[in-house]
């Protein structure tokens, strides 16, 4: 059972001031009040970050929190609750957590480094958890916040701790080693990630290593620490290597049979061998630390192998296809632990496109929980979660269903029974979350439920965009709003989807060009305020009914919609003003001002929300003098306005590049289109904090041998300068990968290496020069991704990424994962 700690034992622990009233007994720790389970037992911790913590106290009141850890009280009369006030509440939180660590004598095992923390994490639980009851990090919460909540879950049917530690600079490992306290470190690949947040490699890895002050014994590649003995003298060393006979597991050889890396090396004088069921070098040397960490800890060579042979991939993604009969899939076929599920069930919730929520969930394994306890908590869950439907699938669920009190309840047990009975659940206009351990193969249940579609698809990284979001929020004033731009299916991303996102990350408005994209997204559960930036005078009463805002860029449209709303006894209805400052595409210009002001002065049928105008060149150094004619245009329109209005409005005219370069014009909101997607013209790519939100991908359909005599594709355009051998690939230009990109313009990437494009390119596919590629049939191929970025596509062909995102067809599959 999770230790319990009174309301007045935390008070002293964390050294905070205030009376105490319920003294309840806490088990949860809260740090977002949109992810509250329990609320009589938790302690919400009010953290202040891009958003502070304090402004959510009353929705997690709302819930039932009762006891909270705040610097000052909240300004609303709670006389019912615990407010510790502390000066530092993220220390607070800190500081709890290690006491909680403390309370606990068991061997716990440390895993930082840049790259394959959690996959070698994951992958030592999933070779030690046959001997051992773990608690680890649930998905990848290895940050300041996220470690603190994942050492919080120790109780004492616990025997081993595997937690991973991820630092973005100096002065954060001191704070996370206090927390976890290893006694085993476990070092990964260092690479570049977060190469920025430190003054020099050596300088990240020394403060990488301070993970290990206290440990007992590392697991480390040979090579990696030469220049580093002083910092890790005095423990029991434990070292891997591909290169130097002084490890104490020298792999020697690698050879590749049947898809799997065999592996030969020497250990204690004798001659071992391991499988690793991977093929990608990454895989490999992730499994080679497993190995040396299962050696390291006394396991028998031959077991090692035995478990290391039977590896299973970490999915460490939420999965958002579009399922059959107009429902929303989140396949989450191969994870399943009570952590994982909170996690699952909170990314449920956030889809608002279908009122009926369902979970099909497998028997849940190695909890370190009794069963009852276990499903009486899942059941817990599932209610408070308010789950309209709930599929079981397993013995231990059938045996328990009396604790599931949802609507709807069916329960299996197996797969098998379920998928016979599938096309009898009749499911239709929901959102269906798939979740089950791997045993149980769910993802024959994904299959029946998503919607067939060809093999290119289209990823969205909603982890990305939401790190794209944070980006920005960070650049903005107190009190400034964002408006997203969510037009064209997002830039070619998705509606709902997206939308989703942003709404559950409080974004103040929405944009879309047109009517019918506005109400697509009320359809889809969308209830924020939504400016239409095209009205169409036909559709006015759909735009009214599904209260978008309308944007008025002409005398003609607000005399128009005016009378429409005379007609239709409407009063105050929210509408925009754009103003044109020197676009010249849309808006009411200067010499227009005093006709607009004269009819907006007078004018009860409409309600100005907001007056905005648009930066023509705000990325553009040597266009700043005619930017700042913009805005002193636009402030002039503003002030005029408002005068008229007799009230104040919102205020916005910085884009994207804006946001970024024009921090003095940022007004009242913000518009923030591309910048989401993790393209901004105004920082050069792959030298900031935005990620590419997009992966385009496809397959090989076949691969042919081709002479240097002979021609490829149509009008014989295509040739190879010798012979050689082509790929086909099942993408064309009716999935929006255009025409401009054929005869070697385009490259794609298939097994890390770039392909150029051969001949013309079909509608339906085009072809590759491979003849340096080792490949087969059925093979990825990237179209584009981080490192081969849309920017680069865009330059070969001489136009920019919105056109690029833009052109790609819906029949390209979307599929929305979230990690």
């Amino acid at each position: 059972m999770q230790k319990s700690y009174p309301v007045n034992e935390i008070k002293q622990l964390i050294s905070a001031e205030g009376d105490i009233v319920n003294n309840n007994q806490i088990t949860t720790l809260i740090t977002d009040s949109r992810r509250i389970t329990n609320p009589a037992t938790a302690l919400f911790f009010a953290l202040s970050g891009r958003r502070d913590g304090h402004e959510f106290i009353a929705d997690a009141y709302t819930t039932g929190v009762r006891s909270f850890v705040v610097t000052h009280k909240p300004d609303t009369i709670m006389t019912d609750a615990d407010f510790l006030i502390v000066d530092d509440v993220l220390a607070a939180l800190q500081t709890l957590a290690a006491y909680h660590r403390s309370q606990f004598d068991m061997e716990v095992i440390g895993v930082t480094g840049s790259n394959g923390k959690t996959i070698v994490k994951e992958w030592l639980y999933q070779l030690l958890c046959p001997d051992r009851n773990i608690v680890r990090n649930p998905k990848s919460y290895n940050s300041q916040i996220g470690v603190p909540l994942s050492v919080w879950q120790m109780n004492d049917t616990h025997n081993l701790g595997i937690f991973e530690a991820g630092i973005s600079t100096v002065n954060e490992m001191e704070k996370l080693e206090t927390i976890i306290k290893p006694t085993i470190g476990v070092l990964t690949h260092i690479g570049t990630a977060h190469d920025e947040g430190f003054e020099s490699a050596e300088q990240k890895i020394r403060e990488k290593l301070k993970l290990f002050v206290n440990c007992k014994q590392i697991i480390y590649e040979y090579d990696e620490l030469l220049k580093y003995k002083s910092d890790i003298e005095g423990k029991q060393l434990f070292s891997w290597s591909r290169k130097f006979k002084l490890a104490d597991l020298y792999v020697f050889s690698d050879t590749v049979i049947a898809d799997k890396y065999y592996l030969r090396g020497t250990y204690k004088g004798q001659e071992v061998e391991c499988l690793v069921p991977f093929r990608d070098d990454a895989s490999v040397e992730n499994a080679i630390i497993c190995w040396a960490t299962m050696l390291a800890m006394g396991y028998k060579p031959t077991e090692a192998d035995s478990r290391i042979e039977r590896l299973i991939p970490v999915s460490m993604r939420l999965e958002l296809k579009h399922g059959s009969n107009n429902c929303s899939i989140i396949d989450d076929s191969y994870n399943s632990d009570l952590q994982s599920l909170e996690i699952a069930l909170n990314f449920l919730m956030q889809q608002n496109q279908y009122q009926k929520k369902t979970l099909i969930l497998s028997d849940i394994y190695q909890s370190g929980l009794s069963q009852e306890i276990l499903y009486k908590q899942v059941a817990d869950m599932v209610h408070t979660k308010k789950v309209n439907s709930f599929i079981g699938v397993g013995k231990a669920l059938n045996e328990y269903q009396h604790y599931f009190k949802a609507p709807e309840q069916h329960f299996y047990t197996d797969t098998d029974e379920l998928l016979k009975d599938l096309p009898d659940l009749h499911f239709r206009q929901e959102t269906i979350l798939i979740k089950g351990s791997r045993s149980f193969m769910f993802e024959r249940i994904s299959q029946a439920l998503v919607q067939k579609a060809h093999e290119t698809v289209l990823e969205i990284n909603l982890n990305a965009l939401l790190g794209n979001l944070n980006f920005y929020k960070a650049k903005l004033h107190p009190g400034v709003k964002i408006m997203a731009m969510v037009k064209a299916y997002s830039y070619g991303s998705g509606t709902f989807e997206v939308a989703n996102i942003l709404q559950y990350n409080k974004v103040d408005y929405l944009t879309v060009a047109y009517t019918d994209e506005g109400i697509a997204l009320r359809e889809g559960g969308i209830n924020l305020p939504i400016m239409v930036l095209s009205p169409e005078p036909q559709a006015y009463a759909k735009l009214t009914e599904n209260k978008l805002e309308p944007v008025m860029y002409s005398f003609g449209l607000l005399d128009g919609f005016v009378k429409y709303a005379q007609q239709n006894g409407i009063k105050t209805y929210p509408v925009h003003i754009k103003i044109d400052s020197g676009m010249h595409r849309l808006g009411f210009e200067e010499f227009e001002f005093d006709a607009l002001c004269d009819l907006l002065e007078v004018n009860n049928y409409i309600k100005v929300q907001s007056v905005f105008s648009h930066l023509v060149a705000s990325d553009a150094p040597e266009h700043d003098l005619f930017t700042l004619q913009q805005i002193k245009i636009f402030e002039n329109a503003c002030s005029r306005i408002e005068d008229a209005l007799g009230y104040k409005v919102i205020k916005h005219i910085s884009n994207t590049s804006g946001i970024t370069r024009w921090p003095t014009a940022q007004y009242d909101m913000v518009r923030l289109g591309i910048g989401l997607y993790g393209i901004d013209a105004a920082i050069e790519p792959g030298d900031n904090e935005l990620k590419p939100v997009a992966t385009l991908k496809t397959t090989v359909s076949q691969v042919k041998k081709i002479m240097a005599t002979d021609t490829i594709g149509y009008n014989r355009n295509g040739s190879l300068a010798k012979d050689g051998k082509i790929a086909t690939v099942r993408i064309g230009y009716a999935d929006g990968y255009l025409r401009a990109f054929g005869n070697g313009v385009g490259k794609m990437r298939i097994n890390g290496k770039l392909a150029p494009t051969v001949g013309n390119i079909s509608m339906d596919m085009c072809m590759l020069d491979v003849s340096e590629i080792d490949l087969r049939e059925g093979d990825e191929v990237i179209v584009f991704d981080e490192t081969l970025r849309i920017e680069e596509l865009a330059r070969e062909i001489g136009t920019i990424p919105y056109e690029i995102l833009t052109n790609i067809s819906q029949r390209v599959k979307r599929v929305y994962f979230y990690e």
